[in-house]
């Protein structure tokens, strides 16, 4: 993976400011730790910093191909799974390669085909393609977005970049927030609306998307989306499909020229992408396979099993590594680590977000970084499969409102009035609610209960899923660590959109044609096994930490974080020393700790980025 950086500009000549394209790059470095490169014309500037991870000797960038006369050159973060079979496609029709690594096929690919390339690629990527023949920059990010692109559009400039951060780098760009934003950071939360960047006039291209930058403007158009059409197989063929469309998945996306490794939480989702690993591993004679897991120092000693976290994940794990044979590396982290943590986070994210659960997944990816550079994870399966406990719950389905929503009321109490008076936040939140309903794909003659698994569905795969995978390409990245992500995988997720809730419950389960898929490939229990999410740590210091940073706030009257939040009420929370207190937050349970680490991200961005209210 890598970070990519742009500025293109009709009013200025940009070979008169490398400086500017050197110091947007800078703030990826992170990204890509290995390399880094920049190219630059009077209207086309483009940023590149390298993780090397195919081809590490042939692949540099920015990579430029000549067409006759014509230049054509290519920023790119991501990885192509059928690289090979383009490339083989590209040779027999006369192209040439000089490397090994995906950047040239997708260059070449764009060569043969133009825009139309991107039917063809599968993938995770976010890339920028300057012709110079045709003054014209194509920017296009991947269908599920797993890749992030941001970019501001003025009046004949374009800036873009992999974060935010490479945008407000640049010098003409002011760091403000409207209501808007606002709205984005305290009503929806991590879950941010489709193409929101949150800072003003910063927008993020939308999963699926691309656009194109020319002397006439600005145009941005979808190039995939969800279709809703009849499901054909029967409850056993739709098993076997499911299970071959994720085996060959994973057994591309192992492919890498430095060391790979799994996450395993013991769960159905990560063991089944570990044992489809693990097992090809063997056949290869490629030797074991490494996994990795996280959990907190004292955990064991202060876990509570909940309906949203029914068992630990230690036994589990276990279980599959003996079952597997895999070399596994059990991280543990210690409540100063994560307190610490959450200031690191906000810079990586450029926004607050999920707060322990970033930090520590901050902390996993630099404990992996040491003993491997690809990662397989398992995020996404919950929300194609219709994993999550709200899937299945009546007051949820029945809310008229995004299922992690429901306790936007009282989330609401915990701001000030004049806040509230000013950005509306229910009615915002209704607003994007309704907003998303109303670009669900229908199927002619679904039934109440199927149309509203599909809007569920659709919520969870274009709202939820994205706040995930945003997570974890940027946790990750922030020390130079890719992680891919099977599931995500749009053949796959093609597929078991278009599955009946009756058959992708089968069993009576949820998640059940994937418990089905897998039968034979694992263990009985492990199929059985009810989702746990990702740990959080049980462990009180840390409440006392972050309690005691939330009061620190509250007593300071410089706090940026002050006008926005009900003081007493905080205040009031915060002296409550057991931290007994929950709210409905994020689909979860949000007890003391959660809250209070929230509401010092908040703080710490503010102050950080000096963030200017419009």
């Amino acid at each position: 993976m890598c970070g990519i950086t742009g500025w293109i500009d009709w009013n200025k000549d940009l070979t008169q400011y490398p400086s500017v394209l050197e110091t947007m790059t800078d703030t990826l470095a992170s990204r890509g730790p290995d390399a880094s490169g920049s190219w630059i014309t009077p209207r086309c500037a483009l940023g590149h910093r390298r993780l090397s991870v195919m081809d590490p000797a042939g692949g540099a960038q920015p990579m430029t191909r000549k067409v006759g006369d014509n230049t054509i050159t290519i920023v790119y973060n991501g990885e192509l799974y059928n690289a090979p079979e383009l490339k083989k496609e590209l040779e027999q029709r006369g192209h040439r390669f000089a490397t090994t690594c995906d950047t040239e096929v997708l260059l070449v690919s764009f060569v043969e085909w133009g825009r139309a390339c991107v039917d063809r690629l599968n993938g995770i990527f976010a890339f920028a393609i300057w012709d110079d023949e045709e003054q014209s920059l194509f920017l296009v990010r991947d269908r599920l977005g797993v890749k992030p692109l941001f970019y501001s559009y003025s009046e004949g400039r374009l800036l873009f970049g992999s974060e935010p951060k490479a945008i407000l780098a640049h010098p003409d760009f002011t760091v403000q927030i409207s209501g808007e934003g606002l709205a984005e950071i305290f009503a929806i939360g991590p879950a941010r609306t489709p193409g929101h960047g949150v800072y003003k006039n910063m927008q993020e291209l939308k999963p699926g998307h691309c656009m194109v930058m020319d002397a006439r403007g600005l145009s941005v158009r979808a190039y995939w989306k969800l279709e809703s059409k009849p499901h054909e197989d029967d409850v056993e063929t739709t098993a076997a499909k499911v299970r071959e469309l994720l085996q060959d998945t994973v057994i591309r996306q192992l492919a890498s020229d430095v060391p790979i490794c799994t996450l395993l939480s013991g769960g159905l989702d990560s063991s089944a992408l570990t044992t489809f690993a693990a097992r090809y591993y063997e056949r290869q004679g490629l030797g074991a396979l490494h996994t990795y897991s996280v959990d907190y120092v004292d955990n064991d000693k202060h876990f509570q099993a909940s309906a949203f976290q029914p068992n630990a994940d230690a036994p589990w794990i276990k279980r599959m590594t003996e079952h597997l044979g895999t070399v596994h590396h059990a991280i543990e982290f210690d409540t100063p680590e994560l307190v610490e943590a959450l200031r690191t986070v906000v810079l990586a994210r450029d926004l607050p977000g999920m707060a322990d659960v970033d930090g520590s997944l901050y902390l996993f990816c630099r404990e992996i970084k040491k003993g491997a550079t690809v990662a397989i994870s398992g995020e996404a399966a919950d929300e194609i499969f219709g994993g999550y406990p709200w899937f299945h719950r009546e007051e949820a389905l029945n809310a008229g409102t995004f299922p992690w929503s429901l306790a936007t009321p009282e989330r609401i109490a915990l701001l000030s009035p004049e806040f509230v008076d000013w950005v509306k936040p229910v009615q915002y939140v209704q607003d994007r609610y309704r907003q998303a309903l109303s670009e669900v794909p229908r199927l002619a003659g679904e039934n109440g209960q199927q149309n509203r698994m599909r809007e569920m569905s659709y919520l969870n795969i274009t709202r939820f899923m994205p706040t995930l995978l945003d997570r974890k390409d940027r946790m990750s990245m922030a020390v130079g660590l890719e992680v891919r992500v099977p599931f995500c995988d749009h053949r796959l997720v093609e597929y078991v959109w278009n599955i009946p809730w009756e058959v992708k419950t089968a069993g009576d389960r949820e998640k059940g044609i994937l418990r089905k898929a897998l039968r034979g490939i694992l263990p009985e229990d492990v199929l059985a096994r009810k989702k746990s999410p990702y740990p959080k740590t049980h462990n009180p210091n840390y409440l006392s930490a972050v309690r005691s940073w939330v009061l620190d706030i509250l007593s300071d009257p410089s706090s940026p974080l002050l006008p926005f939040i009900d003081t007493a009420k905080i205040r009031t929370l915060a002296e409550d020393d057991e931290g007994r207190f929950q709210l409905p937050w994020f689909g979860q349970l949000m007890t003391g700790p959660q809250l209070f680490a929230y509401l010092a991200q908040v703080d710490t961005w503010l102050r950080h980025y000096k963030v200017s209210i419009r």
